[in-house]
């Protein structure tokens, strides 16, 4: 490809353009993708429990006793089995409320919200401002990351990575799931980019990344459990650092939870005087995991650690 032919697609101008439109469907992701796993979740425990045999085995009941809890969990097969499919490209998006169709020009990234003033073109029940927001802060993502590292293959790499990061953080705060099928391609994309030399990482750097994130939020996790007798964060934390560590190296591991942990306390201690944290809910780290990769990303390693005071 022509050198100005790939500067102009790689400038921050039409990397932003691309990011609101993968921003569009990063709003699907984070809807829709949480609902799939609690349907398979639902799926895998009524395949269990429907299994006379294995509920004799395993809670030593009667035969009489198993069939019973069987018969007991088939209205939630019939259930999962009356749902209409579901995956993240089909069906087309409905308005949540009276199950309108939105139209091409309805789902353009910003300018559809904009142009239906926030509403729905069928009942006009208020479309949340999430949607436009999510495609805005993947255009500015995006378009950031063009004018910090130029037209070079990393650039990519990065809007990649940073559009998985905003997807987690916004299913980590609906849900506090990380799931699984984000994280860990998260995790061996860093490593293989790493180990290719497409990234300003050593695969060396990303091995210790991925060993020092998992690693400082797993002793963290247990030192509270062990002291507390409480579950301080899930698992899937560990995964997301280890692969903030897989892209930013093992020496990015401390600025990240340091920036995650002073955001996710002043977010924290907010809502808490707002009123809009619940009493017995906590805030997911993983939003603030991923805000904090996203500044280390941004402001440069180098700058990072000279502000840390290791040189460089």
């Amino acid at each position: 490809m022509d050198r100005e032919v790939l500067e102009l697609l790689l400038s921050p101008w039409y990397l932003g353009l691309l990011g609101l439109c993968v921003g569009s469907f990063l709003n699907v992701v984070i809807y829709r993708l949480p609902v799939m796993m609690q349907r398979q979740w639902l799926a895998d425990c009524e395949n269990q429990l429907s299994s006379s045999e294995d509920l004799e085995q395993a809670l030593k009941l009667t035969p009489a006793q198993a069939q019973a809890v069987a018969a007991s969990v088939l209205p939630v097969r019939q259930a999962l089995e009356a749902l209409p499919p579901l995956g993240l490209v089909t069906p087309r998006s409905r308005c949540p409320h009276c199950g309108h169709q939105l139209r091409w020009h309805e789902n353009l990234p910003l300018l559809g919200w904009l142009r239906l003033r926030g509403r729905c073109a069928s009942c006009k029940a208020p479309i949340s401002a999430r949607y436009p927001g999510v495609e805005l802060l993947t255009g500015l993502l995006f378009a950031a990351i063009g004018w910090h590292f130029g037209p070079q293959a990393a650039t990519l790499l990065y809007c990649g990575f940073a559009a998985a990061l905003v997807a987690l953080a916004g299913i980590d705060w609906d849900t506090t799931f990380l799931p699984d099928s984000i994280t860990q391609p998260l995790l061996w994309a860093g490593l293989v980019a790493a180990g290719a030399g497409m990234l300003p990482v050593s695969l060396t750097e990303s091995l210790g990344g991925v060993l020092a994130g998992y690693l400082s939020l797993w002793s963290v996790y247990w030192v509270f459990k062990l002291v507390t007798g409480k579950e301080g964060m899930g698992y899937g934390d560990f995964k997301l650092l280890a692969g903030l560590g897989a892209w930013l190296g093992w020496q990015m591991i401390l600025p990240i939870a340091l920036i995650a942990s002073l955001i996710g306390a002043l977010v924290g201690l907010g809502l808490k005087f707002s009123g809009g944290l619940r009493e017995g809910r906590y805030v997911p780290f993983g939003p603030f995991l991923a805000g904090g990769g996203l500044a280390v990303l941004l402001i440069g390693k180098q700058q990072v650690m000279a502000w840390l005071g290791w040189g460089g």
